[in-house]
């Protein structure tokens, strides 16, 4: 459903811990030339994290570019911040046309919104249009340990179509800082809804060592 202009992207971000991997997820796709519109909701809780975690507290319209780290003044050009409260937004329909959604992080409530259909916001209500439209859904969920509520939950959104992509750091690529580490999984994030970045490290393979042979 690409527009002719490029893709169209929604974020939603949720209270659980993790609003580095929403700011990189911003930014990068803020930079990326195929993307023409990115749409972003935060909850109620994810506001509280942006303040806690990234020290940023602004006015809803102010929100993108202080998470983009832009000057005063200055707006981010291809995003749309919606309230969460706006069950009568845009993305609310599946007419609107829309490529792919990721919930970056995501909280177990909001995935217990998405598995039950609850549709009780405009995050879980966005990602319902997604599954129902057969559109890429991407869930970073974030919490550890699961209970069986969770799993029973993941299983439920992944069965409907949705991608579980837990923000669990890969270290193969031998990362230095934190920044390797969130660059690495938000590449892989971006690559699930049709996006590869030149940035994610690709595995090409070992050479067998002599010590390791059978």
């Amino acid at each position: 459903m690409e527009s002719p202009e490029g893709k169209v992207v929604i974020v939603g971000v949720t209270g659980a811990s993790g609003a580095v991997l929403a700011q990189t997820t911003l930014r990068m796709l803020e930079a990326d030339p195929r993307v023409a519109r990115i749409h972003l909701v935060v909850t109620e809780t994810g506001m509280r994290l942006l303040e806690h975690e990234l020290q940023i507290a602004a006015p809803l319209a102010e929100l993108p570019g202080r998470i983009l780290g832009l000057s005063a003044g200055k707006s981010a050009g291809k995003i749309e911040i919606l309230p969460n409260t706006d069950v009568g937004a845009s993305i609310a329909s599946g007419s609107y046309p829309v490529d792919a959604m990721c919930v970056i992080p995501c909280s177990m409530g909001t995935l217990a919104a998405i598995a039950s259909g609850a549709s009780n916001d405009l995050v879980s209500r966005a990602a319902d249009v997604t599954l129902k439209e057969a559109r890429r859904l991407v869930l970073c969920v974030r919490d550890t340990p699961f209970n069986r509520i969770h799993i029973e939950n993941m299983l439920r959104a992944q069965q409907a179509g949705a991608l579980i992509m837990p923000a669990i750091p890969s270290f193969y690529h031998q990362p230095q800082t934190i920044e390797d580490l969130v660059t690495q999984y938000v590449c892989r994030v971006l690559a699930q809804l049709g996006l590869p970045q030149n940035r994610q490290f690709a595995w090409k393979g070992q050479p067998l060592r002599k010590a390791y042979k059978i």
